[in-house]
C-alpha cells in the first residue's frame, strides 16, 4: 500500500522563511528609539559615478529618519530635480528653487517646502535652471561658500531645531558639487553592488581631501552605503566585500537590495517609506536610517 502523501506545509518552505525574517526585521525597527544628534548633522551625498542610487538614497533615509521622529531637509542640488520628485515636492520652472538661494541670495526660508508625507520632512527644491548654475557661479564672490552662508542661516534662524540636513548631488564634480561638500560636515558615499564599482572612487576621496584641506576642515567620509545587492549573484557579494575590506569603518552592516518598490516609489512622488513600509527596500532603508543615528557623528 502506497504511503500517504505529506500534508503541504508553508513552514519550512523560502518563502515562509522570507516572510518570517520580513516580520522580525519589522518588529525590531518597531521596538527601536532612535537617538537624535545634539546638533544638526549635515550630510552631502555624492558619487561623480552615475546611476549609483545617490537620489533614492538620499530621499529613503530622510523619510526613515523624519518617520522615526527627526526634523529632516533635503536639498534637492541635481538640475534634474528627481529628489523633490520623490518628496512630493513641486519644482515646475517658475518654482522660486535652490537656484535662487545660490544665485540671487534668496532665503532658504521663503523656498523649503514640507513634504506631504511626513511632517517633519522638508526639501528646498531644484528647478530646471540649476542647469545654468554651474557657469553663474564661476564669476560669483565666495562661489564655493554661498551655499553653506545660506544653510547656517537658515538653520540659526529656524523655529525648531533641525536634526539631519541631507544634501542630494548631481553626479559630477563642479562648482554645485563642492558647494555642497562645504556645505557639510560628513559625506554619504552610495556605492552599487556591480562591476566598476570602485571605479572614479579615488578621483572623489582625493577631491574630497583638497576640499577638507582648503574650504572645509571638518568634511570627513563618514558613511558609505553598498546599494542595488543582489545576493543571488557572486559578484556582488565579492563588491561588497572588497569595499567592506576598503572602507571597514565606514560602510554600513546594512545592504540595499535592488527592488522592484524601491524603482516604482518616485513615479508616484513618494519614498519607497510611504510607498510601501513593510517591503524589503523600505526596510533596508530603515535599517541604515537607524545604523546612522546610533552610530552619531564622525569625532
Amino acid at each position: 500500500m502506497a504511503a500517504a502523501p505529506k500534508a503541504f506545509s508553508l513552514g519550512d518552505t523560502p518563502l515562509a522563511r522570507e516572510l518570517s525574517e520580513i516580520t522580525r526585521r519589522r518588529q525590531a525597527l518597531a521596538a527601536e528609539v532612535l537617538p537624535l544628534p545634539p546638533k544638526t548633522r549635515v550630510l552631502t551625498v555624492a558619487n561623480q559615478k552615475g546611476g549609483v542610487g545617490k537620489t533614492t538614497t538620499t530621499v529613503n533615509l530622510a523619510a526613515a529618519l523624519a518617520r522615526s521622529g527627526a526634523r529632516v531637509l533635503v536639498i534637492d542640488l541635481d538640475p534634474q530635480g528627481n529628489a523633490s520628485t520623490a518628496l512630493g515636492i513641486e519644482h515646475r520652472s517658475e518654482t522660486v528653487s535652490v537656484y535662487e538661494v545660490i544665485i540671487n541670495d534668496e532665503p532658504v526660508a521663503n523656498v523649503v517646502q514640507k513634504s506631504p508625507d511626513f511632517d517633519t520632512l522638508f526639501c528646498v527644491p531644484a528647478t530646471i535652471h540649476l542647469a545654468g548654475a554651474e557657469i553663474e557661479l564661476v564669476s560669483m564672490v565666495a562661489r564655493e561658500q554661498r551655499l553653506r552662508t545660506a544653510v547656517e542661516k537658515f538653520l540659526e534662524e529656524s523655529d525648531q531645531p533641525f536634526h539631519y540636513v541631507f544634501i542630494d548631488c548631481p553626479p559630477s564634480l563642479g562648482l554645485l558639487t563642492i558647494n555642497a561638500f562645504v556645505a557639510a560636515q560628513e559625506v554619504l558615499i552610495p556605492i552599487q553592488c556591480e562591476y566598476y564599482a570602485l571605479e572614479g572612487l579615488s578621483q572623489l576621496l582625493t577631491n574630497i581631501k583638497l576640499i577638507e584641506r582648503h574650504l572645509n576642515p571638518v568634511l570627513t567620509v563618514s558613511t558609505i552605503l553598498l546599494t542595488m545587492f543582489d545576493a543571488r549573484t557572486n559578484l556582488a557579494n565579492q563588491v561588497a566585500q572588497d569595499v567592506r575590506d576598503h572602507f571597514p569603518d565606514q560602510v554600513l552592516a546594512t545592504l540595499i537590495p535592488r527592488s522592484v518598490r524601491i524603482s516604482e516609489a518616485p513615479s508616484y512622488g513618494q519614498t519607497v517609506i510611504s510607498y510601501d513600509a513593510n517591503s524589503p527596500g523600505s526596510l533596508s532603508y530603515l535599517e541604515a536610517a537607524a545604523e546612522i543615528a546610533r552610530r552619531g557623528a564622525p569625532q
